[in-house]
């Protein structure tokens, strides 16, 4: 098959952009065979990649991508590693009872494999920590959604601690929010720091990572050859780990959304920008509201910063206009005067977009899809845990390997079919500026 499309991400990734330039890309320029391909170098790939040399210490694994590790959708993420439910188009992220407990299930198995690769590699805190998370309320409706789902999380027998707002203006150094829902078990991650650490990490004879090498064309005869520009890997076995570009390799039409969100960080504060302001120097909100804006203030290498993510968009040619993130960045310059007015007009230094790929009925696609050939996809906006399980389960799938979790995701339907592309369209487009509307001042 022909790769119908390549990826593009909009604007440079923030989070790679704080990091020190790594060695030179070992971009793919040679015939390689190898016993297992992994296509994608994200959240996903890598950990199959991971759980590949787990299983088959002594096998021969190639990782290919079409960017720079870092670069892609993993490094242009909030870096929320959420263990409870979190479906994006529910009113407040919470769903029937026992799908909930059995995500959560599944998602505490992504983020505990995360947390032993970052053990294992010895990632700083920066990169991997578990501190939890807060969902922040700025209205009254999305403190009845703080409610609500605090009422769910008591019915699962989950922990969690409500803020008010002197304790939300405690932690965020913020008057904007009414009130606070703290849970104490999602991982909180530097994207791109975490997945290059892992890259780093996995690198050895036995696992050869090639940047910038997108793969063009896939075909099968006694083995799997895969194209990219200047070169080919040939191997019995492929997982597939692209989100949304599975749809490019010709799987699943009809069945997928692709969507683009946003953020933009702000250039390292001042000692007095950080003093005035007050608040913790690390913490992370989610919005009450699913559509509202997500806040993350970091402190690292990169200097004391706040990071705003908000404002969605149906894109399924997986591309955006290239003044798309300009005019979103209205939105994110709003959203951090309303909630820090001394830092209104603080410049920012970096700004972009991000792939999700999500599917009508919110299940991911962890399956074979051919004889040799596994997927590891759609992540349903969650692809730091969901997708970091994904290529873990799809790498036992392929080495029949059972496991509670991947019995658990291969009982999912298969995504369900969309409506036909005009109307999908106009429907997500109405739908997703609706919900915006709705959202007012969480957003």
């Amino acid at each position: 098959m022909k790769v119908a499309r390549l990826p593009v991400d909009p604007g440079p990734a923030g989070w790679n952009a704080l990091l020190p330039e790594g060695p030179a890309p070992r971009v793919l320029q040679d015939k390689v065979t190898v016993d297992w391909l992994v296509i994608g170098a994200g959240f996903a790939g890598l950990a199959a990649a991971r759980r590949l040399s787990q299983l088959q210490p002594g096998a021969r694994i190639a990782v290919v991508d079409a960017t720079r590790v870092g670069e892609g959708p993993a490094g242009r993420n909030s870096g929320f590693m959420i263990d409870l439910p979190h479906d994006l188009s529910s009113g407040s992220y919470a769903g029937g009872l026992e799908g909930d407990r059995a995500q959560t299930r599944l998602n505490r198995d992504g983020i505990a494999f995360a947390g032993e690769a970052a053990a294992e590699y010895d990632m700083s805190a920066e990169a991997y920590t578990v501190s939890g998370k807060i969902n922040a309320a700025a209205t009254a409706r999305g403190h009845q959604h703080n409610l609500d789902y605090a009422r769910h999380l008591g019915a699962m027998d989950e922990p969690f601690e409500l803020l008010d707002a002197t304790k939300m203006q405690e932690v965020t150094g913020s008057t904007y929010y009414q009130s606070g829902l703290f849970t104490p078990g999602s991982a909180m991650i530097q994207p791109a720091l975490y997945v290059r650490s892992l890259a780093r990490g996995l690198a050895s004879d036995r696992v050869q990572l090639f940047e910038n090498s997108p793969v063009t064309g896939l075909s099968r005869g006694a083995d799997w050859v895969a194209t990219t520009p200047k070169g080919q890997v040939t191997a019995p076995r492929v997982i597939l780990a692209v989100n949304g570009h599975i749809n490019s390799f010709g799987y699943f039409p009809g069945r997928l959304m692709h969507v683009f969100t946003y953020a933009s960080m702000t250039r390292p504060l001042t000692g007095d920008e950080v003093a005035e302001l007050g608040g913790a120097p690390i913490w992370g909100a989610t919005s009450a509201d699913p559509m509202g804006s997500t806040i993350r203030r970091i402190s690292g290498e990169g200097g004391d910063r706040i990071v705003v993510r908000n404002r969605f968009t149906f894109d399924p040619s997986l591309e955006v206009p290239g003044n798309r993130v300009a005019q979103i960045a209205r939105d994110h310059d709003r959203a951090l005067a309303a909630r820090f007015p001394t830092l209104n007009g603080i410049e920012m230094s970096h700004r972009w977009g991000g792939r999700l790929c999500l599917s009508r009925n919110n299940v991911q696609i962890v399956r074979q899809l051919d004889e040799g050939l596994f997927a590891a996809c759609c992540q349903n906006g969650l692809g730091t845990a969901k997708g970091t399980l994904a290529g873990k389960l799809a790498a036992e799938l392929a080495c029949n390997v059972s496991s509670d979790g991947l019995a658990a995701v291969l009982g999912h339907d298969a995504p369900s079919r969309l409506p036909p592309a005009p109307i999908a369209r106009l429907g997500a487009q109405v739908v997703i500026r609706w919900q915006e509307w709705r959202a007012g001042r969480e957003l």
